[in-house]
């Protein structure tokens, strides 16, 4: 067993009984290859990448492999949702390299850290005009001893490349406006794919961000069309295979164009937000598909990604028993021995063929309505969709009894806030008790175990919590927080996530406007990182941003309001010509554009009065809208300053709507509040 075997990671302990002589990211490595004047391989993966465990497979633990590694570099080994920033400075550089990134990523460093020479899966063998990984180990090394000055002025280039003190980006904040959210909605439309969903062409990435972002243009625009995209895009999705039709959940992405064939992991993120789309869609349309949709989501998160003291496990890995998607396909004979006089329900509604589509066997999909299926059946609908509950149940059954793929069981502060703030929204929207149960569980766990003095930390795993906390850590708890206040109206959660932002501000701010990735008190590594972009996770700068808009509506502190607006106007020219690489700030733009409706409510929340004005808040999807409540008349200022001084009118739940602390008159009647949002949006 290597050094590895005291980390908790568990794609780090992946690799504990490697021939190689594994480091962790940190002093002791650096100053190992200080001592011995070695190069630094670093190699990062996370544990459900495929290609990581085939090179782990073909060369971290052939023996001749691991010996050349041992003899020529210092051997550091991270895991990239551990260690965020570390894996953004180094993919910056491999990407500066080659012209492309990815996972596994191998870089080679001087033993300062400064990155000379990447790239990403290399093969034992040469093959499609590739190297083997030995011969890599032997012509770097070969470089840095024979060629150091070349060597040096590389890292140097690259290292200077990669610093990001001053964006040196953006425009004007007036540039922020509806013509940008429109030009937006135009180029992302281009990418559509009208015939399968989607946005662009295989590989296929949900894109949940700009999902959302179309959703805020139809609440903005009224506009059909973009509605539609989002609509046929989700339904789509749904009945791929990149949703586990008998489990719930959605797999990574689809490797085709039509959403059939997955990478099989599932990601807590990718399901986090995606629920919430779906939920968001259905308040839009009302359409039960969406619900069904989202509430499987949940129940499958609930059910299996769920640790016993309420945080979110991150990942479920794509292989079991040493083949990708084993897990989750079946044969046709399979499906006949185990639903005797069901099976024709079963293989005519997810498509099963004895051919299969999916190297011999099938992976489960709805390439038919339901309408058409029942038809076929000579069922009805109804009937359809009972039989198919009863199904499911016996499949789910059946595949309990399989190797399971592996489960990454470590808990991040990020992910999970992605999570509260669904499942917080979840609880509030579709009534159900054990969301809102779960929603509390998470805050409490995030709060009391993945906070150390006021701060944040990153990860916790078998009862150990460690890393400083990053900016995304802190934007996504603050947006799940602000999320459950809006739920439970439990000020606590409103003061602690007003708090963290405060933190943000004095720890994590940019001189230029925006925000670092790291705080000022932070591991210092070789730059300071600073990523701007989404990607298959919200950028936590874009995140934040909303939180500030946000909070300043709650509070009419216009410090919240300035820094949102610093950060937004550093990204307005990226946001003009790359809208699809910036879903969520555009989001925060579409706030921004459209402002808030600052709703307070006074009245007690067991009054069936009181829930009736919230229901007109909350229910619809409403999303420039934040809700206060106070459950007695408030005479002086408040924990939350948009109830300051509210009163009840009458002695009846009353309902203030203001914009910018400026309100109308406050009513008692869910068809006046309702009128006043109306009046307040246009």
């Amino acid at each position: 067993m290597n050094r590895l075997q005291h980390e908790t990671s568990p794609y780090l302990l992946q690799h504990a009984d490697n021939p190689v002589d594994w480091y962790a990211w940190g002093e002791e490595a650096l100053a190992a290859a200080r001592a011995s004047d070695k190069p630094i391989l670093l190699s990062v993966g996370y544990s459900a990448c495929h290609w990581c465990h085939v090179m782990a497979h073909e060369s971290f633990e052939d023996d001749e492999t691991a010996r050349l590694m041992n003899e020529l570099y210092v051997n550091v080994k991270v895991d990239r949702e551990e260690r965020p920033d570390v894996d953004d400075i180094y993919m910056q550089a491999v990407q500066a390299m080659t012209g492309h990134g990815g996972w596994p990523m191998t870089v080679f460093l001087l033993p300062d850290g400064r990155p000379f020479y990447g790239g990403t899966y290399f093969p034992n063998q040469p093959r499609h005009g590739m190297p083997s990984f030995q011969q890599i180990l032997h012509g770097v090394a070969d470089a840095y001893s024979n060629r150091r000055g070349e060597v040096e002025r590389a890292a140097d280039q690259m290292t200077q490349s990669l610093r990001r003190d001053l964006l040196g980006i953006g425009g004007q904040a007036s540039d922020l406006n509806a013509t940008l959210l429109d030009t937006a909605v135009r180029k992302i439309a281009q990418s559509f794919d009208a015939t399968y969903g989607g946005l662009g062409s295989a590989p296929k990435f949900p894109q949940p961000m700009n999902l959302e972002f179309l959703l805020r243009a139809y609440a903005r625009t009224g506009d059909p069309q973009t509605l539609q995209m989002v609509t046929f895009t989700l339904q789509k999705m749904a009945r791929g295979g990149i949703y586990d039709q008998v489990g719930g959940g959605f797999h990574r992405y689809s490797v085709d164009a039509i959403w059939l064939v997955p990478h099989f992991e599932k990601m807590l993120y990718d399901n986090a937000q995606l629920s919430r789309v779906y939920l968001h869609t259905w308040q839009v349309t009302g359409e039960p598909f969406y619900r069904q949709i989202a509430e499987e989501i949940y129940d499958y998160v609930l059910r299996e990604m769920t640790s016993p003291e309420g945080g979110f496990y991150s990942t479920t890995d794509a292989d079991s028993e040493g083949e990708e998607g084993k897990f989750f396909v079946w044969t046709k004979g399979e499906l006949e021995e185990l639903l005797g006089d069901d099976a024709p329900v079963a293989i005519e509604y997810w498509g099963v063929t004895t051919r299969g589509n999916f190297e011999g066997a099938n992976i489960l999909n709805v390439p038919n309505d339901k309408e058409v299926i029942a038809e076929r059946l000579g069922l009805s609908v109804d009937a359809l969709d009972a039989k198919l509950n009863a199904l499911k149940d016996r499949l789910y059954a059946a595949r309990t009894q399989r190797v399971h793929p592996g489960l990454d069981d470590k808990i991040l502060t990020a992910w999970n806030g992605l999570m509260l703030a669904s499942l917080a929204e979840a609880a509030r929207v579709l009534e159900r008790e054990d969301y809102y149960t779960a929603a509390l569980r998470t805050a409490d766990f995030l709060l009391d175990r993945l906070s150390v003095n006021g701060r944040l930390l990153r990860t916790y795993k078998d009862g150990e919590a460690k890393i400083n906390g990053y900016l995304e850590d802190y934007a996504n708890l603050i947006d799940g927080l602000l999320e459950l206040y809006q739920t439970t109206f439990d000020e606590r959660w409103f003061v602690e996530a007003r708090r963290l932002t405060d933190v943000v501000l004095d720890h994590f701010a940019a001189g230029d406007g925006g925000f670092f990735d790291t705080s000022d008190d932070h591991e210092a590594l070789i730059v300071r990182p600073r990523n701007v972009q989404d990607n298959a996770t919200p950028s936590g700068n874009s995140v934040i941003v909303k939180n500030l808009v946000r909070l300043s509506a709650y509070t009419g502190d216009a410090r919240y309001d300035e820094a949102a607006r610093g950060a937004l106007r550093l990204l307005t020219e990226a946001l003009k010509q790359y809208p699809q690489a910036f879903g969520e700030a555009l989001n925060a733009v579409d706030i921004l554009v459209n402002g808030l409706a600052e709703v307070a409510v006074v009245g007690d929340p067991e009054d069936a009065r009181t829930q009736a004005l919230l229901d007109v808040m909350q229910k619809p999807y409403r999303p420039n809208v934040i809700t206060a409540l106070a459950p007695r008349d408030v005479e002086g200022e408040a924990a939350i300053p948009l109830l300051s001084y509210r009163m009840q009118r009458g002695g009846q739940p009353t309902v203030y709507v203001c914009r910018n602390f400026a309100c109308r008159m406050p009513v008692t009647t869910p068809e006046e509040a309702r009128a006043l949002l109306e009046t307040a949006r246009e």
